[in-house]
């Protein structure tokens, strides 16, 4: 495996295996985008950071939402547009995010982008651009 794709130390919020809930704002916040929509903003993220975009988690049954893992308290300082929905901790709701295990058996979910070392969470500014990029 490639150093620079790889994680020296596996976060605490990644189970060892399967799949777990974690509550989005602890040790993430989270946008996430349904379906299609949200392939092409993976697709362009993916592509525009040489594949180092950070953590995204794809849901593959049910509505096939991805799940854009962003530095905890930053999800809220954007307006995100129809078809996105910024999941972070608050006073009025919680807001769970399932997190795959990095290696074995995790269906229904999987990484479509794994966090690294360099880049453990995708940037918020950055994800904001792809996503008007994406709805226009």
């Amino acid at each position: 495996m490639n150093p620079r794709f790889s994680l020296d130390r596996v976060p605490s919020w990644i189970p060892a295996s399967g799949h777990a809930l974690r509550h989005a704002g602890i040790h993430f916040d989270a946008v996430r985008i349904r379906g299609m929509l949200g392939e092409e903003v993976a697709y362009r993220l993916m592509e525009f950071t040489d594949f180092q975009a950070g953590p995204i988690v794809r849901e593959l049954a049910g509505e096939r939402n991805l799940y854009f893992l962003l530095p905890p308290q930053t999800a809220a300082a954007h307006q995100w547009p129809a078809g996105t929905r910024a999941l972070s901790r608050s006073g009025r709701s919680l807001a769970f995010v399932g997190v795959p295990a990095l290696d074995g058996l995790t269906w229904p979910l999987d990484w479509r982008s794994r966090p690294t070392d360099e880049v453990p969470f995708v940037e918020p500014d950055l994800l904001r651009e792809m996503v008007e990029h994406a709805v226009r």
